[in-house]
């Protein structure tokens, strides 16, 4: 296996899809030769000291009244960095994101001879604007070697950034099979929120911010009730929007039937999705922030839920539309109400899928699969 050099600000105990990224697939490319350079925060000993790759942590907190604020974090970015890829010898730097990890990253290898690989994620792509920033961003895609795109979506929106087709790469993210899988217990979660026997559980997992659709969620409930499907929604996550959705739920009178969860127990969160009947985040573009991809589908699926995600953004690579589940007008609550009813009401249909997406992410989506692409691509 090549020695490599990997950049990135998001890694665990940090949560998010990136930090997942990072973690899942390096470990199974290799041991200590692979360097990874990120940030430090708490939790961060516990990880390092059973990862099996080389971990360097840095203070990455931008400075507000610095202009720009994140100047000493990319100094220190590339400091570290290019210490490490003149004292080693690798064969390669790879960067998750295209600033401010790219940006040092292509620097370093241009300093030091080495290729240089970036991922690309989607929503980075489209947040921001066309100053200084998106410039940045886009010289650095375009002067990268290589570009892991995590979706269809992405690779399109790189190709009109002037990114040249033949250096972009669609690597889909993955899951854990083995943690997220049928199965599992989950009658004491059910308990634990006071469902009932004859109540239907619709579950949501992520940041709490308004392109996520949470809130056409809430609001699709009193139409499925008057439907006379009796439905309880749970949603994990924390975030900005948690008290507009439970000022949302109070105004509509639903408040009883939904239950904001926050975090949960890493432990907990593939027992949640045994619990639900359907998951579901109908994502939605708003002053072009969107949804890469959805790493949260392939979770669900590996438990063997049917999901509805919304048209915009990458959720078609990982919500394949009356296969896996349904994508809907996230911005629509009567089309969000009108595909819950569709799966709640349909059990057969709601099974079918579900086992349709657990078999496509077995096959495709593992994080075996996704490091072995990797592994291809690194050493092709």
């Amino acid at each position: 296996m090549k020695r490599l050099l990997v950049l990135t600000e998001l890694f665990l105990p940090t949560k998010g899809g990136t930090a997942v990224w990072a973690a899942e697939v390096y470990k199974r490319l290799g041991g200590k030769d692979i360097h990874i350079v990120t940030a430090d925060v708490p939790g961060a000993a516990e990880v390092d000291a059973v990862h099996p790759n080389t971990i360097h942590r840095l203070d990455l907190k931008r400075v507000p009244w610095l202009r720009p604020e994140s100047l000493i974090m990319y100094a220190r970015f590339f400091f570290k960095s290019l210490w490490l890829a003149l004292t080693h010898r690798f064969d390669a730097i790879h960067a998750f994101r295209s600033l401010p990890e790219g940006l040092v990253a292509w620097l370093v290898a241009r300093l030091t001879f080495r290729p240089v690989v970036i991922y690309a994620h989607g929503e980075e792509l489209t947040t921001w604007g066309r100053g200084h920033k998106y410039r940045a961003m886009q010289f650095t895609l375009q002067h990268a070697d290589l570009i892991i795109a995590n979706s269809d979506y992405t690779r399109d929106i790189l190709i009109g950034m002037g990114v040249r087709p033949s250096r972009i790469n669609l690597i889909y993210p993955g899951v854990d099979i083995e943690r997220f899988r049928p199965g599992l217990p989950c009658d004491d979660l059910k308990a634990k929120i006071g469902l009932l026997p004859d109540e239907k559980l619709i579950l949501s997992v992520g940041r709490l911010q308004r392109r996520k659709g949470f809130d056409m969620v809430i609001r699709s409930i009193p139409e499925l009730c008057k439907r006379g499907l009796i439905v309880r929604y749970a949603l994990i996550g924390i975030g900005e929007d948690r008290a507009y959705l439970y000022n949302l739920a109070q105004e509509l009178e639903v408040v009883d039937r939904v239950d904001l969860l926050g975090h949960v127990d890493a432990e907990d969160l593939p027992r949640w999705y045994n619990a639900c009947n359907v998951f579901v985040m109908p994502n939605r573009e708003i002053n072009g922030d969107t949804e890469g991809f959805g790493m949260v589908f392939l979770e669900a699926a590996a438990c063997g839920k049917p999901a509805i995600a919304g048209q915009d953004g990458g959720t078609g690579s990982a919500v394949i539309s009356e296969a896996t589940g349904l994508r809907v007008d996230g911005a629509s609550a009567k089309a969000v109400s009108l595909a819950l009813a569709r799966l709640l009401g349909d059990e057969p249909l709601a099974c079918r899928m579900g086992a349709e997406g657990n078999l496509r992410v077995g096959n495709e989506f593992s994080w075996e699969r996704v490091a072995e692409k990797t592994f291809d691509l690194v050493n092709g």
